[in-house]
């Protein structure tokens, strides 16, 4: 039985020693994908249409690498079904944006970190959304925005309850 990321080398264990999933000649055209789902991920107060993003993103080479520890602690933030994550492609880079911190996030591709992770894959390719379709690819809620204009600043004692 051969390992999906063999390098040649083995572990102290004897189990190959993996390696980074090499980048695909070009990301899969979504026909397999049932198309009136619309996928979205949320991440404290933004949304993103995943479905958006990976047209966008589509056939597109590796922007570079994330380096999979360094993600690891964000794991517990994110659902993660382990059987689905258990089947996914590493190959597959994820889709990370530039959040409106300045901070990077990914937004796509938590199942395949929790894999690579599990499988001591240091690093997965990714993909860069530009400024222009993170904002296409962002959900705003109108009504909240709204909201927000009309009801002016909330005070630390009314976040609080201690008015």
């Amino acid at each position: 039985m051969t390992h999906p990321h063999h390098n040649g080398t083995s572990t102290s264990t004897g189990e190959p020693a993996p390696t980074a999933p090499q980048p695909p000649a070009a990301r899969r055209s979504g026909s397999d994908r049932d198309s009136t789902r619309v996928e979205v991920f949320q991440m404290l107060g933004w949304r993103w249409d995943i479905t958006e993003a990976k047209k966008l993103t589509q056939g597109r080479a590796p922007d570079g690498r994330i380096q999979t520890r360094w993600w690891a602690g964000m794991i517990q933030l994110v659902a993660i079904d382990a059987e689905h994550a258990a089947q996914v492609d590493l190959s597959e880079p994820l889709i990370m944006a530039t959040v409106p911190n300045g901070g990077m996030l990914i937004i796509d591709g938590w199942h395949r970190l929790c894999r690579a992770l599990s499988l001591g894959v240091e690093e997965l390719f990714a993909v860069v959304l530009t400024e222009e379709e993170e904002l296409a690819c962002r959900i705003f809620d109108r009504e909240e925005d709204d909201e927000e204009e009309t009801e002016g600043e909330a005070t630390d004692e009314d976040m609080f309850g201690s008015a």
